[in-house]
């Protein structure tokens, strides 16, 4: 798995319940065609990053096939999910 692009904004949060900052990040995903996550139309990852005074965590993550727009029910392996929060850390 290998990011290629990136976008992210800060979401606003108008009531105040939330503790913290979110942000919203959609990362280009490309992986190798033998990958059970491959599509031929692209892959994207959209991530829900959550920071507070006890660093950043990922409040939710679900994967888009970037042709369809349709959700694929694929989770992040351990190490997969440690790599995505320390890139989206890094850019903020």
């Amino acid at each position: 798995m290998e990011i290629t692009n990136y976008i992210f904004e800060e979401l606003k949060d108008p009531t105040g319940i939330i503790v913290g900052k979110r942000y919203e990040f959609l990362l280009d995903i490309e992986v190798d065609e033998d990958d059970e996550l491959y599509t031929a139309g692209g892959l994207e990852l959209r991530v829900i990053l959550a920071t507070d005074d006890n660093g950043a965590r990922i409040a939710h993550y679900n994967f888009t096939d970037k042709l369809s727009r349709g959700v694929l029910e694929f989770g992040l392996e351990d190490d997969e999910e440690a790599e995505v929060l320390a890139f989206c850390a890094d850019k903020l």
